[in-house]
């Protein structure tokens, strides 16, 4: 465990956490894991797409985060894991899996990593990345609709149902555990190289 280096990366939805992961993997991507707190979205089969649709996917509730903290363990202790794999087409979690082998960087991503307290304790490094709330509703937007299939006027209608409401109640004062605020994400490119080089003196012990 001594020798791994997990790194938590949250912030709000379109806040640029994704392209400052990218960044770090194509740079570390041979010895480092990615594991995203999406892919731990709650399995519903018991509701029909429509009842699906209605759930607040930005609540602490809406994941099994217990099982991702398992899982984070498993991979901390040099042991593979069977990672579940979520459809945000038909929202709800694939009956497939996807094995993660265990490395000596690993990159725990979410929106809600840092509220629980039993996952965030597993993290050596905490970085917040922060955006303009109407900076992360156009990506969103984009993201959703081209990525997700899912209509503007839906994007719009969860922004502001549940979205913008629990980023306020859950997202935004949890960047008071990160260790480092990083504006704008992996556009920042002091901030991205701060994080190389404690992840490049980590791997150089």
């Amino acid at each position: 465990m001594d020798d791994v280096l997990v790194i938590g990366i949250a912030g709000g939805s379109g806040s640029g956490k994704t392209t400052l992961m990218k960044n770090l993997m194509e740079k570390f991507g041979a010895v480092a894991t990615v594991i995203s707190h999406d892919n731990y979205y709650k399995r519903h089969d018991e509701l029909t797409y429509e009842e699906r649709c209605g759930l607040n996917y930005d609540e602490p509730d809406a994941f099994e985060t217990d099982l991702m903290v398992q899982q984070l363990k498993e991979l901390r202790n040099g042991k593979a894991i069977a990672c579940p794999v979520y459809d945000f087409t038909v929202h709800n979690r694939s009956d497939e899996t996807v094995c993660i082998q265990p490395s000596r960087v690993i990159i725990v991503e979410g929106i809600l990593i840092f509220q629980n307290e039993a996952l965030r304790e597993l993290m050596d490094i905490r970085i917040f990345v922060d955006a303009d709330a109407d900076i992360r509703l156009c990506r969103r937007i984009k993201r959703d609709v081209n990525k997700r299939g899912r209509s503007l006027e839906s994007v719009l209608q969860q922004y502001q149902q549940t979205v913008k409401p629990m980023h306020e109640l859950y997202v935004e004062p949890s960047k008071r555990y990160a260790d480092i605020v990083v504006p704008e994400g992996g556009k920042n490119m002091v901030a991205l190289e701060m994080i190389e080089d404690r992840i490049a003196r980590h791997l150089g012990k």
